[in-house]
């Protein structure tokens, strides 16, 4: 594993100290924020707080995947994200690199081109074919997601892991190289409950796969069923697996919360890291 992940003009020593992802919603319909910052000025705001909170990285969407969800045009989804970038990329006083977070090749490269050092891919570059292409030749870091349409499984980590190793190959045959790559289990996202709590469970048979890991928990439905709590009420549990994740091998972590998570983040790390 690469022991640097480069965005943009920052270095990050990812062995050292966890990276702490923080969500930035400009939806409607988003399943935890929806709405609160679909305006430019609101979403900018939130930004700056959470780069104040913590935050290694800003993840910026602009379409809702949740279970269900309506795919939107790219030109749509632009129009959601792009005055957001821009209005972060013209404030000098913004340091922190951003992440967009797309399966779409056509978002993703009007994003790079302004400046946008990441991108996060809930597909893992199979839904579209020409995103593996753009991520090479911007030569940014992109974050492979697991996701699949069914929970059905032979066997869940094998399965898991082959379909994660048929992205990187597609990452590799775009001419995308290793230390570019980043791995995220896909918490969520063609998996029920207990495939979820598994997944957790045998966290680090993915990090041995070589690739920084991301991990993606925050306020999930995992963590809603395990507790019986709603939404606004799952920081507890999303702290545990911060947690956990942190100790089992996770370098990166999405989250809502980023200044309860950045301190739960650096307390796992002060124990768990050497």
């Amino acid at each position: 594993m690469s022991r640097v992940l480069q965005l943009g003009a920052k270095s990050y020593q990812i062995e050292k100290r966890t990276l702490v992802m923080g969500i930035l919603n400009v939806t409607p319909d988003s399943f935890s924020d929806g709405g609160r910052y679909d305006q430019a000025e609101k979403a900018v705001d939130q930004a700056f707080k959470m780069a104040e909170d913590g935050a290694d990285i800003i993840d910026i969407g602009g379409e809702s995947v949740r279970p269900g969800f309506i795919p939107i045009s790219a030109e749509e989804e632009l129009k959601r994200v792009l005055p957001v970038i821009k209005a972060l990329k013209r404030e000098k006083a913004f340091t922190l690199p951003l992440s967009i977070d797309t399966y779409k090749a056509a978002v993703a490269e009007e994003a790079l081109k302004i400046g946008v050092e990441m991108v996060n891919d809930v597909y893992g570059l199979k839904a579209d074919n020409q995103l593996g292409e753009v991520v090479s030749r911007y030569k940014v870091p992109v974050c492979l997601m697991h996701n699949r349409s069914s929970t059905d499984y032979e066997n869940l980590i094998t399965d898991i892991i082959a379909e994660i190793k048929e992205s990187i190959q597609l990452a590799h045959q775009a001419g995308v190289k290793d230390e570019q790559i980043i791995i995220d289990p896909g918490i969520g996202f063609g998996k029920d409950l207990q495939q979820n709590l598994d997944v957790m469970y045998y966290l680090r048979e993915f990090s041995s796969l070589g690739y920084p890991l991301l991990l993606g928990t925050s306020r999930k439905s995992m963590i809603g069923k395990t507790l019986d709590l709603p939404l606004q009420e799952r920081v507890e549990g999303t702290a545990a697996t911060v947690a956990y994740g942190i100790s089992a091998g996770a370098n990166l972590v999405r989250v809502h919360d980023v200044l309860q998570m950045r301190r739960v983040a650096d307390m796992t790390d002060a124990m768990v890291r050497r």
